[in-house]
């Protein structure tokens, strides 16, 4: 019954993140006159579906993916359909182009401020003040010197304003000795902390002893705030995040899959429907900000193309651009596939 939950709960929440990109280039690309042949949420063999107008609205077994095929994509494929050329992608001007490709991402961003915004109004918000509130006798944080009341102002020279931005830095820190600014009775310290490792099976994490006790926020217009902020620090955990992965400083091992995903899912199941809207959330914020990479076969490789028509003054020819795409989205798939073996094995 638990599989069935999870399996459940994870289709919901994949599919509707889902649902809600696609849907951001497919009414872009309705209301901007382009020739769209199926929506579709899933992948894999269809098990529902209906036609209205020109396009298929289908739904596919595996909750892992979707998409929205637009006339332009397969230059073959238009010509065996017959769809006129104002109707095709590629013939419309470089903002139109530019809002279908972007809405996609931009909706995810939408959706996941919503999501945060309801989470907060209906369970309440907390403070996000980055004040130790607890030491641990004996932890690493206690014997570094570290102090109840102690304000941190930055990490290895990264600024702190939130205390998930403390919890960012940490987790990149990944077990390193790190150095601390800290705030104390009006004076700044330093103070050097390396965490405590601790192995449980092939689970490796590492403890420093110290925590924050945040206050409710009840007021409407503090939860709003809240909303707000929380946003926003995830937006710059992801920004910094996908940085350091392009600069090796976080390994691609430690990106996580479908399955990988499913397992968080079902971990956040049983901590109540607050917790799964709050990973409905992230993982939005998540495809959002991953989308607009500039990366083959995603939308930001499109936009990348735009941006170089732009310069240059004329197009790249749509079938140069296809054959980068197609490549790139081969690429993709290897990475999602050693990704997902890399998950299973880690499972067990």
């Amino acid at each position: 019954m638990t599989i069935i939950l999870n399996i459940l709960v994870f289709a919901i929440v994949l599919g509707s993140i889902v649902f809600v990109h696609e849907f951001g280039h497919f009414i872009m690309a309705k209301k901007n006159g382009v020739y769209v042949y199926e929506f579709s949420i899933g992948m894999g063999p269809k098990i529902w579906g209906f036609k209205k107008g020109e396009t298929d609205y289908s739904l596919r077994i595996f909750p892992i993916g979707g998409y929205c095929s637009l006339a332009g994509e397969d230059l073959e494929y238009d010509k065996e359909m017959k769809v006129p050329k104002k109707m095709q992608m590629q013939t419309k001007k470089w903002w139109q182009r530019f809002l279908i490709l972007f809405f996609g991402p931009c909706n995810n961003f939408i959706f996941a401020i919503i999501l945060i915004l309801f989470i907060s109004l209906i369970w309440g918000g907390m403070t996000m003040n980055p004040i130790i509130s607890s030491v641990e006798k004996e932890s690493s944080a206690y014997k570094s010197g570290l102090k109840k009341g102690d304000k941190i102002i930055s990490i290895d020279n990264h600024n702190i304003d939130t205390s998930d931005d403390i919890s960012l830095y940490i987790a990149i820190a990944n077990g390193k000795k790190s150095t601390f600014k800290i705030e104390r009775n009006g004076k700044n310290i330093e103070i050097k902390i390396k965490p405590t490792k601790i192995k449980e099976g092939k689970k490796v994490s590492y403890r420093y002893g110290f925590g924050f006790k945040q206050k409710p926020i009840k007021d409407f217009i503090g939860k709003i705030g809240y909303a707000f902020n929380k946003f926003g620090a995830l937006c710059k955990q992801m920004v910094i995040t996908i940085l350091y992965l392009f600069t090796g400083r976080i390994g691609v091992s430690q990106l996580s899959g479908p399955v990988g995903i499913y397992e968080i899912v079902g971990q956040t199941r049983t901590a109540g429907i607050e917790n799964v809207l709050f990973i409905m959330a992230f993982l939005s914020l998540n495809v959002g900000f991953v989308n607009l990479l500039p990366i083959p076969a995603l939308d930001g490789g499109h936009i990348l193309f735009i941006l170089i028509e732009l310069i240059k003054g004329s197009p790249v020819k749509p079938e140069i651009e296809n054959k980068f795409h197609s490549i790139g989205l081969i690429l993709l798939m290897i990475l999602m596939l050693l990704i997902t073996v890399k998950d299973v094995f880690t499972l067990f």
